[in-house]
């Protein structure tokens, strides 16, 4: 009894970490909605800035580190930088052809339904009925948010773009699947510390990304002057939100942690409407509340 209860409140713990990071997902995101032009710059922009805040922090963890760093350490986190890089590029092409209320629920939400089925498939696990059912939720929540009668005044455009969202969401989920699981696998069966992993990876995602980004000075000059505070947005917050769902993966399993955190797709949804006014919001709302009850339903399996 008493480790049952131990576990619940391990599990409360990481839960809460994971509701924080997600209100800050959803934040960062609607800011990085903004970005019309930019793209890959932007994204290694917001990175270069993630690891120059991120180099201190991780120089006292390594400091008061008792493991001594190991070259696992970096192998991890070159990895996570190719997912992540990967991520990021695709998220702001996405962003960049689509509306938030369609490709941010749409990624949110195949992301964990991918983690959740290589969980069952290469780490046994076992996620019941329950779990049936909220994979069945996530795919129909994100058939509502895809489909659906175009309005009366859209034109070819529309449907396209609402294609082309669709398209770049459903990518945008296979590369958070594959960072995902990565980054559980990292954090707990390798042992590689949160900060010091992020850290290294935000670096090395800086460093792989610096040749192309930088052909170009003058994009850079403007992204800056005209977006410095979208990049100081996603670059502060993106780090914080992840670094507290790599905290919740080192106590509680993928299977719980993967899907809770998807409580941003709704608070996305609820931006779309109410900040950006995207077309069908409410439609794509109630997709994102089905995709969320379904995600609801694999964490609790």
């Amino acid at each position: 009894m008493r480790g049952k209860r131990e576990r619940s409140a391990v599990n409360a713990t990481a839960l809460s970490f994971v509701v924080i990071a997600a209100v800050i997902h959803a934040g960062w995101n609607l800011a990085a909605k903004r970005i019309r032009r930019g793209g890959a710059r932007f994204v290694w922009a917001y990175y270069s800035l993630s690891a120059i805040l991120l180099v201190p922090v991780m120089a006292v963890s390594l400091a008061v580190e008792p493991q001594r760093p190991q070259w696992t350490w970096l192998f991890a986190a070159v990895v996570t930088a190719v997912f992540h890089v990967t991520y990021g590029i695709v998220l702001q092409r996405g962003y960049a052809v689509g509306d938030l209320s369609v490709v941010y629920p749409v990624a949110r939400g195949t992301g964990p339904l991918i983690s959740v089925l290589a969980a069952v498939l290469l780490l046994g696990e076992r996620p019941g009925i329950l779990g049936l059912v909220g994979a069945f939720l996530v795919v129909a929540g994100v058939l509502v948010i895809g489909t659906g009668r175009a309005p009366a005044h859209a034109d070819a455009a529309d449907r396209v773009a609402r294609r082309k969202g669709l398209f770049y969401g459903l990518l945008t989920g296979l590369t958070i699947a594959a960072y995902t699981l990565w980054d559980a696998h990292s954090v707990t069966g390798l042992g590689v510390p949160p900060i010091v992993y992020f850290g290294t990876g935000a670096i090395v995602q800086s460093l792989l990304m610096a040749p192309y980004a930088l052909k170009d000075r003058e994009e850079i000059s403007w992204l800056w002057r005209e977006h410095k505070r979208e990049v100081v947005i996603v670059g502060v917050f993106s780090p914080v939100a992840y670094l507290l769902v790599l905290y919740a993966l080192q106590v509680a399993p993928v299977s719980l942690v993967a899907p809770a955190r998807e409580l941003s797709i709704v608070l996305g949804g609820v931006a779309a409407w109410l900040v950006l006014g995207e077309a069908n919001a409410v439609r794509r709302l109630a997709g994102s509340v089905v995709v969320l009850a379904g995600i609801a339903a694999i964490a609790m399996a």
